[in-house]
C-alpha cells in the first residue's frame, strides 16, 4: 500500500534519524516517499559522488564527478546491514537504491539487488538513477532484476544537456539516450521516467517535441513531471508554477504522464530528544530546508526550531536564501 507523503526532506531525515538511532552506515529509513510509498534506503556511493553536476540539487554541487565504477565500500558491510534490518520482517513497499549520487556508479549494485530478490524475496526494488551509464551492458545486467527503476531525462539536446547537468567529460547525450532505449528492450520490470523541467532553458515547443517523441521511443510505464523545490547550486534556476507543469503535460500528450507538485506533511519520525540541535545541523548539511521543513520532519514545534537555529548560528556558518517558497537554512561546511 502506497502512504503519499513529501519524497526529499523526509528521505533527508530518515538518513539522520535513522542512523543515529539504528547505526547504519549504508541504509536509511524507512521513509515515506510520495513516489515509492514506505522504503528503505540504500547508499551505494560516497556524498556527492555522481556523473553529473546538476544545477538544480538539492545536495549541491558535485564534489567527486566522473564514470569509473568500483566497490566504494565492502558489499559485505550492505548484506549484513540488511540481514539486520530485514530479518524482522518490517512492512514496506519497496528497497530503494538512492542516496545523494549516482547508485549505479557502484560495482555492488547488481550484487546487492540479487542478494535482495534470493533472501528477500516478498521485497520489491527501485532504482533511482539519471541514466547516465545504461551504454554499458554491464550497467543494464545489474539492473534486470529490480521491480522499478526511476531514471531521469530532462532533454534531447545536446548544449541543453551540457547547460542542466555539466556531465562528466566522456558522457555524450546521444550514447545516454540509446543506452535508455536499449534498457527497455531489454528490461521487463517498470520504468518511471522522471522529466526535469527547468522554465527557459528545456520548456521551449522544440525541446517537449524533442521529449515527447524520445518518451515514445524509450515507452516508460510512467512519466513523473518534476521540479525545482528547494535551493540548488545555481541561483539562476527558478521552479515550474503548476500551470506550466500542466501546459507542458498537456503538450506532451504522452499517457501515464503525472506532475510532481510540492506536498509537505507531518513526518512520523522524531528528532534525537539527547541533542536535537544535531539532528538539524545533519539535516541542513546535506540540504537546503525551512523552518516548517525542519519542523515537520523532526516534530519540533516551529518556535523551538527557531530558537536552536540561532544557537546553531552562533556555533557554524549557517546561510540563509530566500526562495519562492520561503525562507531556506543550511550549513557552508559539508560533510
Amino acid at each position: 500500500m502506497f502512504h503519499p507523503c513529501t519524497d526529499p526532506i523526509i528521505f533527508l531525515a530518515s538518513t539522520v534519524i535513522k542512523g543515529m538511532l539504528m547505526k547504519f552506515s549504508h541504509l536509511f529509513g524507512p521513509v515515506c516517499s510520495r513516489r515509492l510509498g514506505r522504503s528503505l534506503g540504500i547508499d551505494l556511493v560516497p556524498f556527492k559522488t555522481c556523473t553529473y553536476d546538476c544545477v538544480y540539487c538539492e545536495c549541491g554541487h558535485t564534489t567527486h564527478k566522473g564514470t569509473d565504477r568500483k566497490e566504494f565500500f565492502p558489499v559485505s558491510e550492505v548484506l549484513s546491514e540488511l540481514d539486520a534490518y530485514l530479518s524482522g520482517g518490517p512492512a514496506l513497499d519497496f528497497i530503494t537504491f538512492s542516496g545523494s549520487g549516482e547508485p549505479t556508479l557502484s560495482t555492488s549494485v547488481g550484487e546487492v539487488i540479487r542478494y535482495l530478490k534470493r533472501e528477500f524475496p516478498s521485497y520489491r526494488v527501485a532504482v533511482l538513477t539519471n541514466g547516465s551509464l545504461f551504454s554499458l551492458p554491464e550497467v543494464r545486467e545489474d539492473l534486470l532484476l529490480a521491480d522499478v527503476v526511476l531514471p531521469t531525462l530532462s532533454t534531447v539536446h545536446e548544449e541543453t544537456f551540457r547547460t542542466i547537468h555539466h556531465p562528466a567529460k566522456d558522457l555524450s547525450l546521444k550514447s545516454i539516450l540509446n543506452g535508455i532505449e536499449q534498457f527497455r528492450r531489454e528490461y521487463r520490470g517498470e520504468i518511471w521516467l522522471e522529466v526535469f523541467i527547468i522554465p527557459g532553458v528545456n520548456t521551449s515547443d522544440k525541446e517537449l517535441s524533442g521529449l515527447a517523441d524520445e518518451i515514445r521511443r524509450i515507452r516508460p510505464d510512467r512519466i513523473q513531471l518534476n521540479t525545482l523545490d528547494r535551493p540548488g547550486p545555481a541561483e539562476w534556476v527558478k521552479p515550474a508554477g503548476p500551470g506550466e507543469l500542466s501546459r507542458i503535460q498537456a503538450f506532451l500528450g504522452v499517457p501515464d504522464t503525472e506532475a510532481i507538485h510540492s506536498s509537505h506533511h507531518e513526518s512520523p519520525f522524531s528528532p534525537d530528544e539527547s541533542d536535537p540541535s544535531q539532528t538539524i545541523c545533519e539535516l541542513i548539511r546535506r540540504r537546503p530546508c525551512t523552518v516548517d521543513d525542519i519542523a515537520q520532519t523532526t516534530g519540533l514545534h516551529r518556535n523551538e526550531v527557531l530558537k536552536l537555529l540561532r544557537t546553531i548560528e552562533s556555533e557554524h556558518q549557517l546561510l540563509v536564501k530566500r526562495e519562492k517558497r520561503g525562507v531556506f537554512y543550511f550549513l557552508r561546511d559539508n560533510p
